[in-house]
């Protein structure tokens, strides 16, 4: 019977204790459940972490547009695509690419100067066969006016011994004069002797000098 008793006794706290035990579980939030749900959410982002963020995307976007304007470059530029042998396996550094880049506009500048200089000299030509022309216009339209003016003209020999007589006096003073051992030197020798010999007053009295020998040999 005490056994009994104290069986039944221990039986009864047993129960009590469960009836506790479950009453108070269920009295308890479900902290598990909300542990799970708040795992799943991310946590908020800190107006300091939003700067960080902005600033590592805008260094990406500036390091990408560095990139594709060195490729760019590399695309365009024609000497990045002529790589010697040695290296021709290795891709250009930065530097490379800028020397480059700049020698090809230095390049570039130069032959747009020497193509200006080339469309100056052409203009000039161009002026200067205009005059030809109108000067050749007028000479025919004289002799469309006065078709009898050519009977009495000089002949085409005389004419030649008249040009011959001034190109022979000016090759002389040319010949002696001018030095033809560099360019240098015959760009300075033809300035001095155009300075010199080839004045208005100076040809004027070799055009006479020829004339009056050539009339001596006719008459």
């Amino acid at each position: 019977p005490a056994l009994f008793m104290e069986n039944a006794r221990k039986g009864s706290i047993v129960s009590r204790a469960n009836s506790i035990g479950s009453t108070s579980a269920s009295s308890v939030p479900n902290t598990d459940d909300e542990d799970s749900d708040c795992a799943q959410e991310s946590p908020k982002e800190t107006y300091k972490d939003q700067r960080r963020r902005a600033h590592t995307q805008a260094e990406q976007k500036r390091r990408d547009a560095i990139k594709k304007g060195y490729n760019d470059l590399q695309a365009i530029v024609p000497t990045c695509e002529q790589q010697d042998f040695s290296i021709s396996s290795q891709k250009l550094s930065k530097a490379i690419v800028l020397q480059k880049t700049i020698d090809y506009i230095q390049f570039l500048h130069k032959e747009k100067k020497k193509q200006e200089e080339e469309v100056s000299t052409l203009r000039k030509d161009v002026m200067a066969l205009k005059i030809m022309k109108v000067n050749y216009e007028q000479i025919v339209k004289a002799h469309q006016n006065n078709p009898n003016e050519g009977k009495n003209q000089i002949s085409d020999e005389v004419k030649f011994n008249v040009f011959q007589g001034i190109m022979d006096s000016l090759f002389q003073s040319f010949n002696t004069s001018v030095s033809v051992t560099s360019f240098q030197e015959l760009s300075a020798c033809v300035f001095s002797w155009i300075e010199e010999h080839c004045k208005p007053q100076t040809l004027r009295d070799v055009v006479i000098g020829v004339l009056h020998k050539v009339k001596s040999q006719l008459y």
